[in-house]
């Protein structure tokens, strides 16, 4: 399939999938057994709401929990106090965070142990449960609250520009993130919100990690970016709060109660993990472990 960026498939990259004939798609859309979108007369088909199709129409035989552990891999969204806590825990766990939407194909691909995201929906009101539903439907996974962080504008020290929103971006250089960033999407719907385009802002080159974004401030190659407080506190930069998000842990089921996972648990659970989460400033962690999807 394409990648990730690629978030709709052409009716040619959707037969392609198939391996079927271009006619055979139009039937199927003409029939509304498939999701699609209509634009400007043309077809095209959500990537993500593809995959869900696919996964309800695919015949299992056999108990899933018999599938290869994956390896131990945190993959998924960066966040500084997971990163502390896979370090502390001295399990083993390597780490490749590229963003949610790349952890979330890495996850479901069994490439990693569990993946880290926040992805808003419904305007925010929900995080990253919906997307889980639908792209891993009557799989054994669990959806699990690491923590809500403190997300908004990452500015110069003092904020000397006077940004104190997103409306205030106009006419500013901006440091966006990947597409495959929980964080872009965000943006994206922010801006939308506030009646902003990307071409009121001057785009610098996408950063891969919130640590990236403080950077370019820091260096002067950018007057704002998309980021949570805990790492402009780090980099001693201002911080310009907008809202809260929830960031979810999601792993496979039998993954939790082997050893990696539940060392990371035990450092979870212990005094030192509120300390450091107290010291990086920025984070709730009093809903640690709830449970916000169980597939069954």
């Amino acid at each position: 399939m394409a990648g990730e960026s690629n978030l709709y498939l052409t009716t040619k990259e959707l037969a392609d999938l198939l391996r079927v004939k271009e006619r055979r798609v139009y039937e199927l859309a003409a029939a509304n057994e498939v999701p699609f979108t209509r634009v400007t007369g043309k077809l095209l088909f959500p990537r993500h709401l593809i995959d869900a199709w696919l996964a309800r129409h695919t015949e299992v035989s056999g108990d899933l929990t018999a599938l290869p552990d994956p390896p131990p891999v945190a993959a998924g969204s960066h966040d500084p106090l997971l990163d502390w806590a896979i370090r502390e825990s001295r399990a083993g766990i390597a780490t490749v965070f590229d963003g949610s939407l790349d952890g979330i194909e890495r996850f479901g691909r069994r490439e990693a142990l569990f993946c880290g995201m926040h992805i808003p929906e419904d305007g925010a009101r929900e995080w990253n449960r919906g997307r889980v539903s639908v792209r891993f439907p009557a799989m054994p996974v669990v959806l699990t609250e690491w923590a809500w962080r403190d997300r908004g504008l990452i500015v110069a020290s003092d904020n000397p520009l006077g940004i104190d929103g997103i409306a205030a971006l106009k006419g500013r250089r901006f440091v966006p993130r990947q597409a495959e960033a929980g964080a872009q999407h965000l943006f994206l719907d922010l801006i939308a919100a506030a009646g902003v385009s990307e071409s009121d802002l001057t785009m610098g080159p996408a950063a891969r990690t919130e640590h990236d974004v403080a950077i370019s401030i820091l260096n002067g190659r950018a007057d704002a970016g998309l980021g949570i407080a805990s790492v402009a506190r780090e980099y001693r930069l201002g911080f310009v709060p907008l809202m809260r998000e929830r960031f979810d842990i999601l792993v496979w089921r039998r993954s939790w109660f082997e050893q990696p996972f539940q060392a990371l648990i035990g450092v979870c659970r212990s005094q030192a993990f509120r300390d450091k989460a107290a010291e990086l400033g920025g984070y709730d962690i009093s809903g640690f472990g709830r449970v916000h999807y169980n597939g069954p």
